[in-house]
């Protein structure tokens, strides 16, 4: 995945940066959420009003607060489950202003009711494929496959966004059509692949039982039996 590919090139450029900032007193968590309110606040400042240009460079600028606040928590060795969920829910936050601001815009100043259903795609579409993957994370299933990943689409409409604000036609609504159906294919594939591991565990399990049905010792011991 391009975004994927390219977070190690960006972390390099940002190390340095990381680790000033984790000599000082900054919390990780300050940083994160500092970057949720950058993210939202200029989605809601200025894609609603049709400013898309200005718009884009500033929430970029925040969304590099996505690494940092990463770089500074391993700086400092305190990598932590509640930094990772407090990073995962403010991604969420500012996925859903991005594009709950793209949704405004069109069903308002921006008067395209298409253009304001295919962002509301990408919004709903959007937290389907995060809420799937950590569902089935949770179960103990692999889920990191997908066609447009959080960083794949945040890419397109920003690069999208920031292009049309200069005047370039037609990108940012080929752009949302694009992605509803990336997206929605991406959640697709996370419940294929979901699926097929269930299946092939429940294959697993079926020929284990017949394996202990027909006197073949099994990997792991009858409830009640005595490990020799």
């Amino acid at each position: 995945m391009l975004a994927s590919k390219a977070r190690p090139q960006i972390q390099r450029v940002l190390d340095p940066l990381g680790e000033r900032l984790a000599r000082s007193s900054v919390s990780p968590d300050a940083v994160t959420i500092v970057g949720t309110i950058g993210v939202t606040g200029a989605a809601l400042g200025f894609f609603t009003r049709g400013v898309f240009f200005v718009g884009t460079l500033v929430i970029t600028l925040f969304v590099f607060s996505d690494l940092l606040d990463g770089l500074i928590a391993r700086a400092r060795g305190i990598s932590s489950r509640w930094g990772a969920f407090l990073d995962s829910t403010s991604d969420r936050v500012g996925d859903g202003a991005i594009f709950g601001s793209l949704i405004l815009w069109y069903a308002g100043d921006g008067d395209s009711l298409p253009l304001c259903a295919a962002a509301l795609i990408c919004l709903v579409a959007g937290s389907i494929t995060s809420y799937v993957k950590a569902r089935a994370e949770g179960l103990g299933l692999g889920c990191d496959v997908g066609f447009a990943e959080r960083g794949e689409r945040l890419l397109i409409v920003l690069v999208a966004a920031g292009l049309y604000g200069l005047g370039v036609p037609y990108l940012l609504p080929a752009a949302l059509w694009f992605l509803a159906g990336a997206t929605v294919l991406t959640v697709t594939q996370r419940i294929i692949h979901v699926y097929r591991q269930y299946l092939r565990g429940v294959g697993e399990a079926g020929s284990a039982g017949e394996g202990v049905a027909a006197g073949v010792p099994s990997a792991e011991p009858a409830a009640g039996t005595q490990v020799r």
